[in-house]
């Protein structure tokens, strides 16, 4: 018989940090993805490529001023170390998305293959940041603390979030790529419902 330890390990600080740095990579590349293809994303990723495709102002700078304001909740409700964790993964998908575009020459996207490729991203990065107790914000924050404290699944959560935010891109953007949108939303969203479970990944920190 295999022994089961009473309670689980905590990650290493340079588990968290590997963690931050390679899950934010694949947001932003996710992000860099949708962006090329004019997509939509959800949660305050999404608001903030609304803002960019109607104002032409930059992605980074709108995605880490949209955050600000559910830092308060991250840090009342989740903790300090979960709320340094999440503000750095904000600010370097922020800086990262900035440089990403011009470290990365994509020419013509498909816009089907950036909606599952990119939705694959996204989930796996905030899966990342999941499981080492961080997010990307906004509505992440609101969805962990929701799945936490009330059981509601965050994946779920997020999804139903995410369809009110496509459906306002619908005055943005063309009407096909809200649609594609929505499958990216989709692969997105039901990566972390699936495998984002409670009591399913014992570490923690």
């Amino acid at each position: 018989m295999i022994d089961t330890p009473n309670a689980p390990s905590r990650h290493r600080i340079y588990e968290d940090v590997i963690a931050i740095l390679f899950g934010t990579m694949l947001v932003s590349l996710g992000l860099t993805l949708y962006t090329k293809a004019t997509l939509i994303s959800g949660s305050t990723a999404g608001l903030a490529l609304i803002i960019q495709y109607a104002t032409g102002m930059g992605f980074g700078p709108l995605f880490f001023v949209i955050n600000l304001p559910f830092f308060a909740l991250a840090w009342l409700r989740m903790g300090w170390q979960f709320t340094l964790k999440s503000f750095i993964s904000v600010a370097l998908v922020s800086v990262l998305t900035t440089y990403t575009a011009q470290w990365l020459d994509l020419g013509t996207v498909n816009p089907y293959y950036a909606a599952i490729a990119g939705g694959a991203m996204l989930g796996m990065g905030v899966l990342a940041l999941f499981r080492h107790r961080a997010s990307v914000g906004g509505i992440n924050i609101l969805a962990l603390y929701l799945q936490d404290n009330f059981g509601i699944r965050a994946g779920y959560f997020q999804l139903a979030v995410d369809l009110c935010i496509l459906a306002t891109a619908f005055f943005v953007v063309p009407f096909d790529r809200v649609l594609i949108s929505m499958l990216g939303a989709a692969c997105l969203n039901l990566f972390v419902a699936i495998n984002h479970r409670p009591g399913r990944y014992v570490g923690f920190s």
